[in-house]
């Protein structure tokens, strides 16, 4: 399979790269983006792609766009990418690239979390609340929560760590009844998605939404939804709450740049070994093969 870690689309003008996708502009309306396989663990990209991670994720994305599309207005344009580019360029779109509208992104990160796990969980830990919302006492690491939790984070810049935000200082930043809408939407696509997730034997334990506006300020959903980059999926059949479940996601990478002591979690990026990278991979096309029914497209 042919591994892309960066496009390099000369035939439209490059608006930039951000951790795992590249966009190009599509005359005024429109954007490219492509799918690379880098991948990026606590908010560092790693150097060693994960060969067809960047398709896995346009295709989750796609398959949820189109499910969940009652719930909200989404960015899709139904363009195919392969005739926006020069001829010589279709290989590194086909499979891994979407046309899209080009919105006006709110800087707000909507975050839902269905599960404690992960900095839910350690901050649950120091002072029995997730982000300011007090839980109830004695809940274990990767307990279902009594309901899903808003919990918005600020976006930061390539190479930052994303800040978690209270509601009230998402408010300040967006204005209370986009807030509203944004957190109101966002648990009615996570809570649809977990259903569904539900009846193929994953459950979606927490996962992050990316709003944008178009020109009429008609919010859309933008970006990636609910693959395997933006949310913590794990198999139904091995999960038990007091332990961290096995994912189907980057959860290996995560996991062994735990065990790098001399790693501070900024860049540069330690090297991966290649069973980690292996391992990755195949856990990445099982969570696609698992919840669309379907073999990746390639």
């Amino acid at each position: 399979m042919n591994s892309l870690y960066q496009s390099s689309i000369q035939s439209l003008p490059l608006l930039g790269h951000g951790k795992v996708r590249d966009n190009y502009a599509v005359g005024d309306d429109k954007i490219l983006i492509v799918t690379t396989d880098r991948l990026s663990a606590f908010d560092v990209v790693m150097n060693e792609p994960i060969p067809g991670k960047g398709m896995v994720l346009n295709q989750m994305s796609d398959f949820w766009f189109e499910k969940l599309g009652h719930i909200v207005p989404n960015h899709l344009t139904g363009v195919a990418p392969e005739s926006v580019v020069a001829e010589n360029e279709v290989e590194q779109v086909r499979g891994r690239a979407v046309v899209a509208k080009r919105l006006k992104p709110i800087m707000v990160e909507a975050v839902v979390r269905g599960y404690i796990i992960g900095s839910g969980w350690k901050d649950y830990q120091q002072s029995g609340a997730i982000c300011g919302i007090e839980l109830p006492a004695g809940l274990r690491q990767a307990d279902k929560l009594p309901e899903p939790l808003f919990t918005p984070a600020a976006k930061a810049d390539i190479g930052e760590h994303d800040e978690n935000i209270s509601f009230a200082q998402m408010e300040e930043k967006i204005g209370a009844e986009l807030a509203a809408k944004m957190r109101d939407i966002s648990i009615k696509l996570y809570t649809a998605a977990a259903e569904y997730a539900a009846t193929k034997g994953i459950i979606i334990a927490d996962t992050k939404f990316e709003f944008g506006l178009d020109d009429n300020g008609v919010m859309h959903l933008m970006d990636e939804v609910l693959t395997a980059d933006s949310s913590r999926f794990w198999p139904a059949d091995s999960y038990a709450p007091g332990m961290s479940p096995p994912s189907f996601d980057k959860q290996f990478v995560r996991d062994y740049l735990e065990t790098l002591t001399d790693w501070g979690k900024t860049a540069p990026a330690p090297s991966l070994p290649a069973d980690v990278i292996e391992k990755t991979q195949a856990k990445y096309f099982e969570a696609i093969e698992r919840l669309t029914g379907e073999k990746l497209k390639a």
